[in-house]
């Protein structure tokens, strides 16, 4: 029975047209696309990483916690990776010994700020990266200082390497 106007009927392959030609033409033209040299695919609602929450520059004691916040969106969720002065930061998923943590969230949280001679300190200019298949988003810079004590107030122990040279 053919349909009547105006109701909804099924689509079907044009005369001369294979059946499982034209449902592979479907599925190729509807909403999945095949992302070059990825061998994943592009959903419409698939969207590169941007992030919504920048770091902001940090003063802190050495020895006491920290946290410099980012936060990114996208689909599929992002990855994020923290670099500090151009270098990848390593955190507790590379060395489970590492007084640095990457939360679920995307902030790296330091247990301790590290600030010495024998070991290579927390200070430093941070972004963090945060990526998908479709591509990348960096954030702003942020620095994270080191506040040595003072009878006056807390002033940055940079200050004190560099005025004693």
């Amino acid at each position: 029975m053919a349909p009547r106007q105006g109701s909804v009927g099924l689509i079907g392959p044009p005369a001369g047209v294979p059946l499982p030609f034209f449902l592979l033409l479907l599925l190729l033209c509807g909403q999945t696309l095949h992302a070059q040299g990825q061998g994943s695919r592009l959903r419409q609602e698939d969207s590169p990483p941007r992030i919504v929450e920048h770091p902001s520059d940090l003063i802190v004691s050495k020895g006491e916690p920290a946290t410099l916040n980012c936060k990114a969106e996208g689909r599929p969720s992002p990855t994020v990776e923290w670099y500090k002065d151009g270098e990848r930061v390593e955190t507790d998923k590379d060395d489970p010994r590492s007084h640095r943590m990457l939360l679920p969230s995307g902030s790296l949280f330091f247990l301790r700020i590290v600030h010495g001679r024998r070991s290579k300190p927390d200070e430093g200019s941070y972004v963090c990266v945060a990526r998908n298949y479709l591509g990348e988003a960096v954030s702003r810079n942020a620095s994270l200082e080191v506040a040595c004590k003072s009878t006056i107030t807390y002033i940055t122990c940079s200050y004190f390497s560099q005025s004693s040279s």
